[in-house]
């Protein structure tokens, strides 16, 4: 048995986090769901910044829309809905089968729209109305401005991915919004079924961290940082608040594994992923961990509930230095800026396609 299905079988789903034309039209993507038990992907604007600039799929829809009178955001979003529109209907027969648990792809606002509740809420609804598919989440980063969007949108039956958590604090207010969006629709009478994951970011602590602590420590604050937030995530599911919104239908905000690609040579290309193996939560792999993992990966063990030894590696961290909570806030907006100069980025080479 492949070790992808492994997991699978464990109860955690594998999501790719990448989207190009090429997975689509290759059959590659085809190939990941039908043979490395892969159940949904993942988007964002670096993502889409790379296929866009290194590739020539798209060329030719770019000078479509543009001679269309299209450009910027507007001719982006209608690339990115083609592409996502085709990958959910790939994946709808799992999203079927699965009551909506599995199966579904993710498409971010505008990173411009950071700090604007208002102009995310908008964009989440104007969004997910073009795709009309029930299986496409709109990622909004659990921001300041986020939460408020966050709760908002949930209330307007639009599906979330929660994105940019970094820590247990950061995910915590991420679940609360999106409770109390649920509470408000039961409150109106309204469906309690609106799909969320809320995805926290591992490898980039390690990244952060390792240069400043010693060799014992490094690559372990990422991990450290999973197994304290799936312990308050397995304590949510478990209260009396959300056995109360289980019971009218709701389904759980699942916990998502982000940023799982190994990034130090000295550990295993899939380090992160037989790591974080743990039950009713996903990973989002790049193709690159992916592809590794099936091929040598092996799953040893299951994340225990009640964080294992994260408590006593974190106070390690601390110890060495390493201010947790202001860190997390750190790569928060460090992850906002990057996401944002990649749209800058993207924006600029449609805009030289465009012309071409």
């Amino acid at each position: 048995m492949k070790s992808t299905q492994q997991l699978y079988d464990i109860g955690q789903s594998l999501w790719l986090d990448n989207i190009t034309r090429e997975l689509l039209t290759s059959g590659t993507l085809r190939h990941y769901i039908d043979d490395l038990a892969v159940t949904g992907l993942t988007s964002n604007p670096t993502i889409f910044d790379k296929a866009i600039k290194e590739g020539d799929f798209y060329n030719a829809a770019i000078q479509r829309e543009a001679a269309a009178g299209a450009s910027g955001e507007a001719l982006f979003f209608t690339l990115a809905l083609e592409d996502l529109v085709k990958a959910a209907d790939l994946l709808r027969p799992i999203h079927d089968a699965t009551d909506g648990v599995d199966g579904w792809v993710s498409l971010e606002v505008s990173p411009l729209l950071t700090d604007d509740a208002v102009g995310t809420i908008a964009a989440a609804l104007d969004l997910h109305a073009r795709a009309q598919r029930p299986n496409l989440f709109i990622k909004i980063p659990g921001t300041r401005a986020g939460l408020s969007a966050i709760e908002e949108s949930i209330f307007a039956g639009v599906p979330v991915n929660v994105t940019l958590l970094f820590s247990r604090e950061q995910y915590s207010a991420a679940a609360e919004a999106y409770m109390r969006g649920i509470e408000r629709r039961i409150a109106a009478g309204l469906d309690a079924k609106v799909g969320s994951v809320a995805s926290l970011f591992i490898s980039r602590w390690d990244v952060a961290a390792n240069d400043t602590v010693p060799e014992s420590l490094r690559n372990r604050l990422g991990i450290a940082i999973a197994r304290r937030t799936y312990k308050a995530y397995c304590e949510l599911l478990s209260s009396p608040r959300w056995q109360q919104l289980s019971a009218t239908g709701a389904q759980p905000q699942r916990l998502l594994w982000a940023s799982t690609g190994s990034k130090d040579s000295h550990i295993s290309d899939s380090y992160y992923v037989a790591a974080l193996a743990a039950p009713n939560t996903i990973n989002t792999l790049p193709e690159q961990t992916l592809r590794a993992f099936a091929q040598h990966g092996k799953v040893a063990g299951v994340m225990s509930t009640d964080g294992g030894d994260a408590e006593a590696v974190l106070a390690d961290f601390a110890q060495a230095g390493v201010d947790i909570d202001a860190l997390a806030a750190r790569l928060q907006q460090e992850g906002t800026t990057s996401f944002r100069k990649s749209w800058d980025d993207l924006l600029m080479v449609i805009a030289s396609k465009s012309r071409q």
